[in-house]
């Protein structure tokens, strides 16, 4: 039978360290699909963050991947994307914010709206992903929360509308103001954040004498904002207008109840989609689903290849036959996995909004369409510029095989593009990324994953513009000029910086020279 409750499906996005997979967990904890939290650097017996999973993701403290996670709050269903934080794999995060229906963004009190949280929120402005911003660490020092509004609005033209407002300034948190209900949240701390944390709402006239300060401040705060019209509107938050804003500490668990009310309460549901060609499946048409992400080797006990899907019409069937928009090709769904973080779980069922593992479909590719019935093919998922560039050899030519596969597996994933020539052969492929860390996931799998170390050499180049066959003719022999090939037929033009690209572009007007999307720093 199909699964009627309600779907939420969103990503967390931040700049690096301001608290995603801190946030995820405390999500989950309230949940109550966990019993206790740990941060990404477990200590002693703390269990390492349910959305890390890779070596390096749990030594650095950072996300690479981007882990699915679903759960069940208050009847309905919960599909939470936390995407990798830094801006090497802004890619990886910019596929992600394309199978969902809202975002929440996620700002550290001490350091305010940082770069990396900037480029990903004009990223959902045009996807227009409606986004709730959420003021985390308000448990250390930092910035004055008035001063904080200032700057969303400042910096990227978002209305705030704050829903809670911080009793207790930054450093100094008591709990929070309910603009809504005019009652004061207060918390309690437990012993290292791991585990929920008690709240007790009381109302105006119930507070204690020990918070009348920073309760009155917290009142003059909310007044002030009602004053300038700081309240929030459905409509214009939908309509990517406005903000909704809640102050909370992800680390302590304070704020966390408040904001899955929210997500509840406010974010939207699945929607009618649109195709390539202007046709529109709707929510309860047949089924019809998008894969944006490949990703092999979170069980080391065995070779395993998932590919993530959203459900974007219809219910989803375990063993259904679906259809290969791209191939026109039909194959059978014979496996597929729900996801928390590392764990799987067989699914029978799925509805629009929700993330599904497809394991082992080895026809797909990120950007894909599956569907029954009517053809529908959705928009691709573009490639951003890339912006280092690496050729890569088998460091033991016995085991070029194992290198051949590794290599393969990297591209269908997008961990980095591939990109090859005539002239460099199979043995000797460029690697091209937008940050250099891609570069080391590569050699860590390559290693690990696939026994096959490789040997990296550094080319001098550091823009790309897409080109075509008449291009790469055009183009050959040209200073300071490569032409290669990704393996989904796209000419790469590799220029040794921006100026060059330009001047040949300028020497060369009838030649093909476009830019990609940007995606680096």
């Amino acid at each position: 039978m199909p699964d009627t409750r309600p779907r939420r499906t969103f990503a967390v996005i931040s700049h690096p360290d301001a608290g995603k997979s801190t946030l995820t967990e405390a999500l989950a904890l309230h949940a109550r699909v966990i019993t206790e939290a740990g941060a990404v650097h477990g200590k002693g017996d703390r269990r390492a963050t349910v959305s890390d999973w890779m070596a390096m993701e749990k030594a650095r403290g950072i996300s690479i991947t981007s882990a699915a996670l679903q759960f069940v709050y208050d009847d309905h269903v919960i599909n939470l994307v936390d995407t990798p934080g830094h801006s090497d794999f802004s890619e990886d995060t910019y596929r992600v914010l394309s199978a969902v229906d809202s975002a929440v963004m996620l700002v550290d009190a001490g350091k305010g709206l940082e770069p990396q949280t900037l480029k990903l929120f004009r990223v959902c402005a045009l996807r227009g992903i409606p986004v709730i911003t959420v003021i985390n660490k308000w448990d250390r020092p930092g910035l004055s929360p008035l001063g904080l509004m200032d700057d969303i609005e400042k910096q990227i033209k978002l209305r705030p509308t704050p829903l809670t407002w911080p009793v207790g300034e930054a450093g100094d948190f008591r709990g929070v103001l309910d603009r809504r209900t005019g009652e004061f949240i207060k918390y309690t701390r437990t012993a290292g954040g791991a585990t929920r944390a008690p709240e007790r709402r009381m109302a105006a006239d119930e507070v204690e004498e020990a918070d009348l300060l920073p309760w009155q401040e917290a009142v003059d705060g909310h007044e002030l904002l009602e004053l300038d019209d700081y309240d929030h509107d459905q409509e214009r938050f939908l309509a990517g207008e406005t903000t909704p804003v809640m102050f909370a500490s992800a680390l302590q668990n304070f704020g966390v109840a408040q904001l899955l009310d929210l997500l509840l309460d406010l974010a939207p549901g699945p929607s009618p989609t649109e195709g390539v060609d202007g046709s529109v499946r709707q929510v309860d048409d047949e089924f019809s689903a998008f894969v944006f992400k490949v990703q092999s080797g979170m069980n080391s006990a065995h070779r395993d290849r998932l590919a993530y899907a959203r459900v974007v019409s219809g219910t989803f069937e375990r063993g259904m036959v679906v259809t290969h928009a791209g191939s026109g090709r039909p194959f059978a769904t014979k496996f597929a996995q729900a996801m928390f973080g590392r764990e799987v779980t067989s699914v029978e069922t799925a509805e629009p909004g929700d993330i599904i593992g497809l394991v082992n479909a080895q026809a797909l590719r990120v950007g894909d369409t599956m569907y029954v019935g009517s053809p529908i093919s959705y928009p691709p998922v573009p490639s951003f510029a890339p912006e280092h560039f690496m050729t890569c050899s088998a460091a033991d030519i016995s085991k070029f095989k194992q290198f051949r596969k590794g290599i393969e597996q990297v591209d269908q994933e997008g961990v980095v593009q591939v990109l090859r020539s005539d002239l460099r052969g199979d043995q000797s492929p460029v690697l091209a990324a937008v940050g250099p860390l891609q570069f080391e996931v590569v050699e860590d799998r390559m290693k690990n994953e696939f026994n096959s170390p490789i040997r990296l050499s550094r080319l001098d180049y550091s823009a790309a513009r897409i080109t075509d066959a008449d291009g790469a003719l055009a183009l050959r022999g040209v200073r300071g000029c490569e032409v290669l090939q990704r393996s989904d037929g796209t000419h790469l033009a590799l220029f040794t910086d921006n100026w060059r690209a330009g001047f040949v572009a300028r020497e060369n007007p009838d030649v093909l020279l476009e830019e990609l999307p940007a995606g680096g720093s």
